[in-house]
C-alpha cells in the first residue's frame, strides 16, 4: 500500500477520552470508584426528584453535597490515570498538574452552587412558599449514609492531601474548640474529634443536623422559614469548607512556593553554598509541581579547579531530600580583567599604541636630587618650589623626530612639533600641534626649548 509520511492521526476528542477511559477501566482498582460513581447518579436522580416534590431549598442545598461526592470520584479516577501515564516530550514533568486542576475545578464548582442557593434563598425570604415534609426526613438520611459511605469507603488521594494541608475553615476551627471542651470531660473521645476532624464528613454531618433541626420545627409550628434560614447555613457552610482547598490547590497551579518548606529550602541551600569547591548559589526556584511533588531549578558557580560531577552528585545529594525534580546547572567561574576604560574614547584621545615611550634621562647629580622637587637640594638653601612652566635645570631637551607617516589616525599631525606644554621635568607630548594637544593651563610657555619664560637663553 502507499506509505504517508508523517501523517497524522484523525483521533477526534471524544475518540481520545474513549480511549484514556478504557486505559483507566483496565485497572480492577477503578471499578470500586465506577461502582460507587454509577449508585451516586441514582442517589442524585432521586433527591433532585425529592427536593422538588418537598419544595426544600435547604434539601437542594444538601444535595449538592452528594453532586460534589461525584466531582471527587471522577478526581480519584483521574488520580490512577496520573499513576498510569508517564511524562512525555510535551509534559516532561508527567501529568501530576491534572489532578490539581481536578480538585481545583470541583471546589470551585462546590462554592458556585452554594452561590446559587444563596441567591435563591434570597428571593425565598421575599415570597416564602410551602414546604412538604413527606420526604424531607427520608431524603436527609438518604443523602447522609450516602456520603459518609463514599468518603470512608474509598480513599481519594488528592482530597485527602488538600484537606491535610490547606488551612482549617471556621467550620473546622468552632467545632475544635467545642471538641476541646468535650475531651476535656470524656477523654477517650480525642482521638474522633482531635486535633481536627476530616472537613466533608464534618459538612455531612452538620447539614444533615440543620435539616433535622428544619423537619422539627415545621412539623411542631409550620415555620416554614427554617427551611430558608438552612438552606443558608448549609450554603454558607460549603463556602467556607471549600474555600481554604480553592486557595490552596490555586497556588499550586501558580507555581508558587509553599510556606511550610520555605524554611527548609534555605537550610539546605545555605549547606550547598559551603560545599566544597561551590563559590555561589543562584537563580534558585522552587515551586509544587503536584500534590506532594516539589520541583525546582538552580544555577552553582563553582571554581575553575573543582570537579562539576563531583559537585553536581553532592547538591543533587543534599536538594533532593526535599526536591524531588531537580535541575541543577553547574559553570565555572570566569576569571574577568578589568578593562582600561568603561566609556567610549572621544576622537581627541590619542592612541597610546601610536606613539613612542620616551624613557627619563638620568639625572645629574642623582644623589643631591631631592625625591619630592627632583631639583638638587642644597643644605643651605631653602627647599625649592614645584615650577610647571619651567623645565627642570639638570635635564636636558629632548626632541622626538618622527619620520613616519601613517595614513591611518584621530587627525593629528605626526612628526617634529615644537613644545606645547612642558612639565618640570622635561618631558613633552610629541606629534601634537599647538591646537590639539593636551594643555596644562598656562598660555605662556615658550614654543622653543632651551628658553626660560623670559625669552632669555639659558646658561
Amino acid at each position: 500500500g502507499t506509505i504517508h509520511l508523517f501523517r497524522k492521526s484523525q483521533r477526534s476528542l471524544v475518540g481520545k477520552l474513549t480511549h484514556e477511559f478504557r486505559l483507566v477501566a483496565a485497572d480492577r482498582r477503578s471499578w470500586k470508584i465506577l461502582l460507587f460513581g454509577a449508585i451516586n447518579l441514582i442517589c442524585i436522580g432521586f433527591l433532585l426528584m425529592w427536593c422538588s416534590s418537598t419544595n426544600s431549598i435547604a434539601l437542594t442545598a444538601y444535595t449538592y453535597l452528594t453532586i460534589f461526592d461525584l466531582f471527587s470520584l471522577i478526581t480519584c479516577l483521574i488520580s490512577y490515570w496520573v499513576m498510569m501515564k508517564k511524562p512525555s516530550p510535551v509534559y516532561s514533568f508527567g501529568f501530576e498538574r491534572f489532578e490539581v486542576l481536578a480538585v481545583f475545578a470541583s471546589t470551585v464548582l462546590a462554592q458556585l452552587g452554594a452561590l446559587f442557593i444563596l441567591k435563591e434563598s434570597v428571593e425565598r425570604f421575599l415570597e416564602q412558599p410551602e414546604i412538604h415534609t413527606g420526604r424531607l426526613l427520608v431524603g436527609t438520611f438518604v443523602a447522609l449514609f450516602f456520603n459518609l459511605f463514599t468518603m470512608l469507603s474509598i480513599r481519594n488521594k488528592p482530597f485527602a492531601y488538600v484537606s491535610e494541608a490547606a488551612s482549617t475553615s471556621w467550620l473546622q476551627e468552632h467545632v475544635a474548640d467545642l471538641s476541646r471542651s468535650i475531651c476535656g470531660i470524656i477523654p477517650g473521645l480525642s482521638s474522633i474529634f482531635l486535633p481536627r476532624m476530616n472537613p466533608f464528613v464534618l459538612i455531612d454531618i452538620a447539614g444533615a443536623l440543620a435539616l433535622c433541626i428544619t423537619y422539627m420545627l415545621i412539623e411542631i409550628n409550620n415555620y416554614f422559614a427554617v427551611d430558608t434560614a438552612s438552606a443558608i447555613a448549609i450554603a454558607l457552610m460549603t463556602f467556607g469548607t471549600m474555600y481554604p482547598m480553592s486557595v490552596y490547590s490555586g497556588k499550586v497551579l501558580l507555581q508558587t512556593t509553599p510556606p511550610h518548606v520555605i524554611g527548609q529550602l534555605d537550610k539546605l541551600l545555605r549547606e550547598v553554598s559551603t560545599l566544597d569547591g561551590v563559590l555561589e548559589v543562584r537563580n534558585e526556584h522552587f515551586w509544587t509541581l503536584g500534590f506532594g511533588t516539589l520541583a525546582g531549578s538552580v544555577h552553582v558557580r563553582i571554581r575553575r579547579d573543582a570537579n562539576e560531577q563531583m559537585v553536581l552528585a553532592h547538591v543533587t545529594n543534599r536538594l533532593y531530600t526535599l526536591v524531588s525534580t531537580l535541575t541543577v546547572q553547574i559553570f565555572k567561574d570566569d576569571w574577568i580583567r578589568p578593562t582600561l576604560s568603561t566609556v567610549p574614547i572621544a576622537n581627541n584621545i590619542l592612541n597610546l599604541s601610536d606613539h613612542h615611550v620616551i624613557p627619563m634621562p638620568s639625572l645629574k647629580a642623582a644623589d643631591n636630587l631631592n625625591p619630592v622637587t627632583s631639583t638638587p637640594a642644597k643644605p643651605s638653601s631653602p627647599p625649592p618650589e614645584f615650577s610647571f612652566n619651567t623645565p627642570g635645570k639638570n635635564v636636558s631637551p629632548v626632541i622626538l623626530l618622527n619620520t613616519q607617516t601613517k595614513p591611518y589616525g584621530l587627525g593629528f599631525n605626526h612628526g617634529s612639533a615644537p613644545y606645547s606644554s612642558v612639565l618640570n621635568q622635561g618631558l613633552g607630548i610629541p606629534g601634537m600641534g599647538a591646537a590639539q594637544g593636551f594643555r596644562t593651563g598656562f598660555t605662556n610657555v615658550p614654543s622653543r626649548c632651551g628658553t626660560n619664560t623670559r625669552g632669555q637663553p639659558r646658561p
